[in-house]
C-alpha cells in the first residue's frame, strides 16, 4: 500500500514540476475551460434557485363541477359520494354544493351586474360542486388534477369540469425544458472540455518525447510514464471547476442587485444563492473527471506511437 501511495505522489509531483515550466499555457488553458464550464456552472445554480421556489409555491387547484341545468336537486346532491369517491387519495380534499340560487345571489352582488341578472328572468345558473385539492403541494403533483377532471366529467349529470392549475404544469413543463436544454448544453461543453484537455496534453506529450523514450529505454511501465499525464489533466480540469464556479459566484452579486428590485414589486425576498458545499464538491469532481477523461483519450492515443 505504501508503494501505491509513493508512486501516484511521484506521478503527482512530476505533473507539478512539468506545470510549473510552463504555468502561462497550463493558466490559459484553465481559463479557455473554466469559460466552458461557466455556462452549465451558472444553469445549474439557477434551476437550483429556482426549484425550491416552484416546489414550495401554494399549489391548491379548486376544480368547479357544472352540473346539467335541468339535474334534478336531489340527483345533485347525490353525485357527493361518486365525487368523494373519485377524491379518496387526497385526503383533505374539500368538496363543497353550491346551489344555483346561491351562485346568483353572488354574481347579484357584484357591482353593476344585478340588474342586468334581473332581465334575464330564470336562473341560468346550474349547480355545481367546487373541490379544492389541498394535497397537491408540488407543480409535479398536479399533473394527476388532469386524470381527476376526467373522471368527474363522466359522471351522470355533468356538463363540464373546469381547472385552474394549468399555469402550475406550464411551470413544470418550463423547468423541464430547461433542465432539457441545460443538459444538452454541458453534454457539448464537455465534450469541449474534453477537446482543450486533450490537446494540451498531446502537446505536453511532444515536449516531452525524448523523456519519455529515455525512460522506457530504462525500464519504466506504461502505467508509470502514464499517470503524471491523468494527474495533469484532473489538475487542469479540477482548477478550471474552481474558476467558473468562483465566476458563478461573483456574477450572482449584480444578478441579485437587479433581481431585488423587481422581487419588491411582488413583496418578496427572492435572491439567488451560490450552490451548497456537496454539489459544489460534486460539480468539482465532474470538472476533474473530464479533464481526466481527455488526457486518457491522450495518453492511449498519442503515447502509443513514442518509442
Amino acid at each position: 500500500m505504501r508503494g501505491w501511495f509513493r508512486q501516484h505522489r511521484f506521478a503527482l509531483g512530476s505533473a507539478l514540476i512539468h506545470l510549473r515550466k510552463s504555468p502561462g499555457g497550463f493558466l490559459l488553458n484553465v481559463f479557455v475551460v473554466a469559460i466552458a464550464l461557466s455556462l452549465p456552472f451558472a444553469g445549474l445554480t439557477m434551476l437550483d434557485n429556482v426549484r425550491p421556489m416552484s416546489e414550495q409555491m401554494s399549489v391548491d387547484p379548486e376544480m368547479s363541477v357544472f352540473l346539467k341545468i335541468d339535474t334534478p336537486r336531489e340527483q345533485a346532491k347525490g353525485l357527493a359520494g361518486e365525487i368523494r369517491k373519485i377524491v379518496q387519495d387526497n385526503k383533505k380534499a374539500k368538496i363543497v354544493f353550491i346551489p344555483r340560487e346561491d351562485a346568483l345571489d353572488s354574481l347579484k352582488s357584484k357591482n353593476g351586474l344585478a340588474d342586468v341578472l334581473n332581465t334575464l328572468g330564470d336562473n341560468p345558473l346550474p349547480d355545481s360542486y367546487v373541490l379544492k385539492l389541498d394535497a397537491f403541494n408540488s407543480a409535479t403533483e398536479a399533473q394527476d388534477v388532469d386524470a381527476v377532471a376526467e373522471q368527474l366529467r363522466q359522471l351522470p349529470g355533468v356538463e363540464s369540469v373546469q381547472v385552474d392549475s394549468a399555469w402550475v404544469k406550464r411551470l413544470a413543463a418550463l423547468l423541464g425544458v430547461l433542465r432539457l436544454v441545460l443538459l444538452l448544453l454541458a453534454i457539448t461543453l464537455g465534450a469541449a472540455v474534453i477537446a482543450v484537455v486533450f490537446n494540451t496534453i498531446r502537446l505536453q506529450v511532444m515536449t516531452q518525447r525524448d523523456e519519455i523514450s529515455v525512460s522506457k529505454l530504462i525500464g519504466a511501465t506504461d502505467t508509470f510514464i502514464h499517470r503524471p499525464f491523468y494527474y495533469t489533466g484532473a489538475l487542469l480540469g479540477l482548477c478550471a471547476g474552481v474558476l467558473a464556479l468562483g465566476a458563478v459566484a461573483l456574477a450572482l452579486r449584480p444578478l441579485n442587485t437587479a433581481i431585488a428590485e423587481f422581487a419588491r414589486l411582488y413583496a418578496s425576498e427572492f435572491q439567488l444563492v451560490p450552490l451548497a458545499p456537496l454539489p459544489m464538491a460534486a460539480l468539482l469532481a465532474m470538472s476533474a473527471g473530464l479533464g481526466l477523461i481527455g488526457a486518457f483519450l491522450c495518453v492511449q492515443r498519442h503515447l502509443a506511437r513514442v518509442n
